[in-house]
């Protein structure tokens, strides 16, 4: 006779369990999440009985050697990692499709191949379709081992049978558990899934590498669980139609979270861009109104970025504001304090904000190039092509103080920039000893700023 199985609603958000089916997830909020799942009655029992004997260690007496790191041969994919993969750590890899995930990955494995056993499990693709792409990298590495399968179990007996030195899975929606009754990609199957590679990771002090597919809304598909369960989150971002992608780290325990590696997606694959900076201020029309030079911080590294504005009479009852890399709601603020404080009436004028390359600015340290852009645009007068600007701009006009001053001053002097404006208390911030050839000046408010940097 065949096992009874229960009917269970799972969130897909937070992974909240319930008998019966509800608009609104009880545990995250969030409307049509709950998804229906089948458990059978062994698996009930399998979740809810354990008779393992377990013991707790004093913290001393824990092992706290340095953490194993082993180096990806790319310095921009080590610097967003921490360092270089974790020895027995789990990472998530996760992208639009076709943005460079699989390919970053094959390419790696031809720098660890020289000294790991790697073991590559597929899917997605046979194996011929990874050798055709292996052959375009440039990937010949004598211990990179293929395997073309979905069946986690298998899988993982593999794995602590042969013990590689790094495990890759592309991707983490294809796997499946024998013992679920659902189909790959469902909530149950992913977190079971990525459960299973963990415990083999942690148990085996083998690092993992899982890529996780998107949904349309742009986040990671399955159960948000799954980004608890891995130790590190890495976001691949970038327009299709560019060919320069950003790596983000959104979540590391061990580094930090502020870091970005910049890669350029050629024929051969995705090369490192060592100096994002001159790469998104290259080709800034000379003499040009309406562009200005940004900085921003993505973790220890200052970026320049071009800002362009373009502010045009409107031909509607209602003007038209876009934004293009930088916070709509946060152009529209700066638009009201430039027409309530600084006098400039642009509400009858449509208004374009974009960042050039690709990058999104989310730092307050930028509002200053941002309106004087749209400025710039609004008098038809350029900027300085040499003029650095920095500063947060308030609800009453003032420029407010911005962290990291110094180091972003001297990104702009090793770059070849005469003149930097920030704001005037932040020359009180300056160390005693900081001397450099460019003009610092600093700026009350808006129009102060805008007289120095035309």
């Amino acid at each position: 006779m065949a096992s009874k199985s229960k009917t269970l609603y799972i969130c897909s958000q937070c992974g909240y369990e319930s008998a019966k089916w509800f608009g609104c997830c009880p545990g995250c909020s969030e409307w049509n999440t709950m998804e229906e799942e089948f458990r059978t009655a062994q698996q009930q029992k399998s979740v809810h009985s354990s008779s393992k004997i377990i013991t707790a260690q004093t913290i001393n007496e824990i092992d706290a050697d340095d953490e194993i790191r082993f180096k990806t041969g790319m310095a921009e994919l080590d610097r967003v990692l921490g360092g270089g993969i974790v020895k027995g750590s789990l990472v998530l890899l996760s992208g639009d499709p076709g943005i460079g995930k699989s390919t970053i990955l094959l390419q790696i494995c031809e720098y660890l191949g020289k000294n790991l056993r790697i073991l590559y499990v597929s899917g997605e693709e046979s194996a011929r379709q990874i050798k055709l792409r292996a052959n375009r990298l440039g990937v010949k590495t004598e211990n990179l081992l293929i395997m073309c399968q979905t069946d986690v179990e298998a899988i993982t007996e593999y794995i602590k049978s042969e013990k590689p030195n790094l495990v890759i899975v592309d991707s983490i929606q294809t796997m499946c558990v024998s013992e679920i009754n659902s189909s790959p990609g469902s909530i149950t199957q992913v977190r079971e899934s990525t459960n299973l590679y963990m415990h083999c990771a942690k148990g085996l002090g083998i690092p993992t590498i899982l890529v996780g597919h998107v949904n349309k809304d742009g986040n990671i598909a399955g159960p948000k669980v799954l980004e608890h369960i891995v130790d590190c989150v890495l976001y691949f971002e970038g327009e299709r139609h560019l060919s320069y992608r950003i790596l983000r780290a959104v979540k590391n325990r061990f580094g930090s979270t502020n870091e970005i590696g910049v890669f350029e997606m050629l024929d051969k694959g995705l090369v490192e861009v060592e100096n994002p900076s001159l790469m998104l201020i290259s080709g800034k029309p000379k003499n040009t109104a309406g562009t200005c030079i940004a900085c921003v911080m993505e973790g220890s590294r200052p970026i320049l970025a071009e800002v362009q504005g373009l502010v045009a009479t409107s031909n509607y009852g209602n003007a038209r504001r876009m934004s293009t890399g930088f916070d709509y709601n946060r152009m529209s603020m700066l638009l009201a304090v430039l027409e309530k404080r600084s006098g400039y009436f642009m509400s009858n004028c449509d208004a374009y904000i974009n960042i050039v390359g690709g990058l999104r600015l989310d730092e307050p340290a930028t509002d200053l190039s941002v309106a004087l852009a749209l400025i710039s645009s609004f008098k038809d007068t350029p900027i300085r092509d040499d003029t650095l600007v920095i500063g947060e701009i308030g609800l009453g006009g003032e420029l407010r103080t911005v962290s990291y001053c110094e180091q972003r001053i001297k990104e702009a002097e090793r770059l070849g920039f005469k003149r930097c404006i920030i704001p005037k208390h932040n020359l009180k911030t300056l160390s005693d000893g900081f001397k450099g050839n460019i003009e610092i000046v600093g700026a009350n408010n808006v129009n102060e700023a805008y007289n120095a940097a035309v």
